[in-house]
Order: structure tokens, then C-alpha cells, then sequence
């Protein structure tokens, strides 16, 4: 059942023309929930999500206006995800011991990527952290949901145009001032080069996810592993992008 709140906002919706919108866009709600918590912790709730995201819609179908030229889908989509994103932001999930266990593989990677010149194995990290190597893909397991790089948590749900590719939501802000935008910049080419660096199973994991939007039994699927293995995997990438964009993940 929705929340009080999110009752409210359904009470509010203005006309039947907002209520179909809200029939047909629920599975759009389902679906993106379904893709954030991939990679969230098994604490945090799908229907959690999807309450959320129902408030997000409400408030898209509230705020369409036809004539801006966008699809509804791809405005409430925004909306959706801003929402969804927000109410995680404002949980803290992880614990401790993760936290630091994350500081220690950013580190070792960060250390093997210096001394070797390239990005490390599996096996060279576990190693570093002088662990063997199912310890520390169960500490990238673990690792799931705090990925401070989630390339759809930089898309904005008051763009009114949406994004047509998921790095798109690394473009300015028409409303920034000239050095936030450059540093948007900046931050989007560092990025882009980030990825382009990544192993080559991690770079086409990265693609399928957020490009694609698969979901893990999918790009399991495409890879030949399980749906855990892709979940391990694709901490071991956010990981290594960490390392490389500690000048914004820092902050």
C-alpha cells in the first residue's frame, strides 16, 4: 500500500488525464526500482523503492506540460530516479566495517595501479590486502550499494529536456556558474576516461548496465558468471573509477 504521503499526492492529482498517465508510467516505476537495487544492500527494500518512485511520478504527471516537447516517459523517468535517489541519499546503510574495508581496496588499487602501470587483477588486489582471493570478492559483494559513482545519480530530476544517454547527465547546468560547469567538465572527460581504462569484462559490464539498463541476470547471462559474481565485479569498476576521480568523490 502507498504511504500517507504518497496518498496525498494521489489525491491531489488534478485530472483523469493524470491518472492514466499514472496507470500506464507504474511499470516504468517498477522498473527502475528493480535496476537501483541491483546494487543497493538487501536492507534496503524494493517496495521501499517503489513507494518512493510512486510519489516521483505523481509528481511528474502533476507537473507534465505537454507542450514542452519531452515525452512523459522520459520526464517522469527523471522525476522517478531523483526521487528514489534523494530518499537513499538520506539513508546511511552500510556499515563500519564496510566503509573502511572500501577505503582499504581504493588504496590497494589505487597502490598497484601506480606500481604497475595498468589496472590490477583480482588476484593482485586480494594479495595487496593480503587476503585470499573469495575473502576479498566477498568484501566487493559486501561493497554493493556504496557506489559513490552512480553515473544516474548525477542526472538532475528537475531537467526538464532529460538526458539521452546516462553520461549526458554529467553536462553542465545552464543554471551554474562558468566554473561549476567546467568542472562538470572536467569531471565528465575524467570519467569518460576512467571507463575507457577499465578491464575489458568490467568496461562491457559498465555498458550493459547503464547504457543498456540490464539487469544482473541479464548481464550475467551475457557474461557467463552469476548474479553475484556481476554484482562483485561491477564494485571492483565503481572501485577503480573511485581511485582515479578522488578530486569529485572526495568532496
Amino acid at each position: 500500500m502507498l504511504n500517507q504521503r504518497a496518498l496525498k499526492l494521489y489525491r491531489d492529482t488534478r485530472s483523469d488525464n493524470d491518472a492514466e498517465l499514472l496507470a500506464r508510467s507504474t511499470p516504468l516505476v517498477k522498473k527502475i526500482a528493480y535496476h537501483l537495487i541491483a546494487r543497493l544492500p538487501a536492507s534496503v527494500d524494493v517496495d521501499d523503492l517503489i513507494q518512493v518512485g510512486l510519489i516521483g511520478l505523481m509528481d511528474a504527471a502533476r507537473n507534465f506540460d505537454p507542450a514542452a516537447g519531452v515525452q512523459f516517459d522520459t520526464f517522469a523517468s527523471q522525476r522517478i530516479r531523483g526521487a528514489m535517489l534523494d530518499e537513499l541519499r538520506s539513508a546511511d546503510w552500510l556499515p563500519r566495517q564496510t566503509r573502511r574495508n572500501l577505503r582499504s581496496i581504493d588504496a590497494a588499487i589505487h597502490k598497484l595501479e601506480q606500481q604497475l602501470g595498468r589496472a590490477p587483477g583480482e588476484a593482485e588486489v586480494a594479495a595487496a590486502l593480503d587476503l585470499p582471493l573469495t575473502d576479498y570478492q566477498d568484501m566487493l559483494g559486501d561493497a554493493r550499494g556504496h557506489q559513490l559513482l552512480h553515473i544516474d545519480d548525477y542526472a538532475r530530476d528537475d531537467d526538464e529536456h532529460g538526458a539521452s544517454s546516462p553520461l549526458d547527465a554529467f553536462a553542465a547546468d545552464h543554471a551554474a556558474d562558468p566554473l561549476a560547469q567546467l568542472d562538470d567538465a572536467h569531471f565528465r572527460a575524467k570519467l569518460i576516461e576512467g571507463i575507457s581504462q577499465l578491464p575489458e569484462r568490467e568496461k562491457l559490464l559498465m555498458a550493459l548496465y547503464y547504457d543498456e539498463e540490464l539487469n544482473l541476470k541479464e548481464i550475467g547471462a551475457v557474461l557467463g558468471v552469476s548474479e553475484s559474481r556481476v554484482c562483485q565485479l561491477h564494485s571492483q569498476a565503481v572501485a577503480r573509477l573511485r581511485t582515479r576521480l578522488t578530486d569529485w568523490t572526495a568532496r
